[in-house]
């Protein structure tokens, strides 16, 4: 087992690549804690880990609260005696040609996708400094490298995320803890069934595979990273896109 006995928090563990990674991981013998604001989609996660013989908790967690974060990470601590991992995967979208965005829109992807990340990261920083050890991983997108029509928001932040990511690496790498983000490509989960079946067909289209991605495939990219097997690894960041060009 890659990730036996280490403590994982994954925020957004409720669905879609969250969800993904939470089962993986504890497949791979990590203690997991599944963090997302939805209560029903956290229990059956956990429920299906436990279910499986793993071992998980779940915490009802608004990323946009440092108060909630702070507890969460806290009450892992706790629980565990550790944090070993960091998935910050929470993460929405509110898209809108530019001319057409409100500053609602905004606000609340960057609030969710960037704010979020920033609370979480934090926290769990000084965990992971007091240990001398931890891994950080921010969920970024092939959007945040590329950009993509109608998604100013979502592509600023997860722009933004890199950015925290190499700056992380920079800081805390001396303290032993490596930082990296991961860049998915189109994903079949629940936030792409909002799009156009139009559009999807033509993700498919641009990528060599004619394939879309699934969230097992970003999640055997988080595991990888967790993982001893990435220990010189740190302020990478790794595109599971399917060889999609933008």
């Amino acid at each position: 087992m890659r990730l036996k006995d280490k403590v994982a928090i994954i925020t957004g563990g409720g669905r879609g690549i969250g969800e993904a990674t939470c089962l993986r991981f504890a497949e791979e013998g990590a203690k997991v804690v599944v963090a997302d604001v939805n209560e029903t989609d956290v229990q059956q996660v956990v429920e299906k880990i436990k279910a499986a013989g793993g071992e998980a908790t779940g915490m009802i967690v608004d990323v946009t609260h440092r108060a909630q974060v702070e507890k969460m990470v806290a009450d892992t601590v706790a629980t565990y005696g550790r944090l070993d991992i960091l998935v910050n995967n929470a993460g929405i979208t509110a898209d809108a040609r530019l001319e057409k965005m409100t500053e609602e829109q905004w606000d609340k992807v960057i609030a969710v996708n960037l704010k979020g990340v920033f609370n979480c990261g934090q926290a769990a920083a000084k965990v992971m400094i007091e240990q001398k050890s931890g891994v950080i991983l921010n969920a970024s997108s092939l959007v945040g490298i590329y950009g993509n029509f109608g998604q100013t928001n979502y592509a600023a932040t997860k722009w933004g995320v890199i950015g925290m990511a190499k700056s992380w690496a920079k800081e805390l790498g001396p303290k032993g803890i490596r930082v990296n983000a991961v860049a998915p490509g189109f994903i079949v989960t629940p936030m792409t069934e909002k799009m156009p079946e139009k559009v999807l067909e033509m993700m498919k289209e641009k990528s060599p595979l004619k394939t879309l991605g699934y969230p097992e495939d970003i999640a055997n990219a988080y595991v990888y990273l967790a993982s001893d097997e990435a220990k010189f690894v740190t302020g990478a960041v790794l595109s599971v896109d399917g060889g999609v060009v933008l």
